[in-house]
């Protein structure tokens, strides 16, 4: 098993459309490595060019987020969510 990362609207162009896809990876970080490898040009949403998650973008593993945690180091176990939720601007 997997783990399921929910895809926001946004990026559903680079997963073919799916809202959800199973990817394999013991931290987050490598998730979104894995992630890449299948949807290329998703990791440059989500990371910038240091490594470091976007300002942008909320991680969350189950109702975690990274942030409170080990950030990109996080595990993850076979079965868990990985949440990508962009951060909405308002008023």
């Amino acid at each position: 098993m997997a783990t399921t990362v929910r895809i926001p609207t946004p990026l559903r162009s680079l997963t073919g459309g799916s809202d959800e896809v199973s990817m394999g990876g013991d931290t987050v970080k490598e998730v979104i490595e894995n992630l890449e490898k299948e949807h290329p040009g998703i990791r440059e949403r989500l990371l910038d060019e240091k490594g470091a998650v976007r300002r942008f973008v909320n991680l969350y593993v189950g109702d975690e987020d990274i942030r409170f945690l080990d950030g990109l180091d996080t595990k993850v176990e076979s079965g868990q969510e990985l949440s990508i939720v962009p951060a909405i601007a308002g008023g």
